[in-house]
């Protein structure tokens, strides 16, 4: 664990339970006391870590008997699920975003290693190298949406 900061041991610590179930339920002041820090770091490796981009969908519900609820979903399979992450590129992403989801398709097995390192290519910073970064994240965004529009009606 040398090396690993307070978020990294978090998330590591969600994933394993993740890993044994589809969905999880978790109280952010009874994960906070587990790891001995502030119910806001429990916040930040959820918002930061368990993205659409990242093949998760968070849910929460606030007060006395709230609670977080986290799920591993497949972006491909669910429709609906393919629409939120279109509307969370809207109409500009950077290349870090773009390879999160990049990389959560070859984890879904919805790309293969090649064909996920061509869209890699296609996205890079260096391939769209624009002055204006705007224009950079504007183009990467279209390619990245007309891609994952081709996959979501491709049978």
């Amino acid at each position: 664990m040398q090396g690993q900061n307070i978020s990294d041991i978090i998330e590591e610590y969600l994933k394993r339970i993740l890993a044994d179930s589809h969905q999880i339920e978790i109280k952010r002041s009874e994960i906070a006391q587990l790891f001995n820090c502030v119910p806001s770091q429990i916040n930040y490796v959820i918002n930061t870590r368990f993205t659409i981009q990242n093949g998760y969908v968070v849910r929460s519900k606030r007060g006395g008997g709230g609670y977080i609820r986290i799920a591993k979903v497949n972006l491909i399979s669910d429709a609906d699920v393919m629409d939120d992450l279109m509307d969370v590129i809207d109409d500009n992403i950077s290349f870090t975003q773009a390879f999160r989801i990049i990389q959560s398709l070859f984890e879904d097995s919805v790309l293969t290693q090649k064909e996920a390192n061509l869209i890699l290519a296609a996205i890079d910073q260096r391939t769209l190298a624009f002055e204006d970064k705007r224009v950079e994240n504007a183009v990467r965004a279209r390619i990245l949406i007309s891609i994952l529009n081709r996959l979501k009606y491709d049978d």
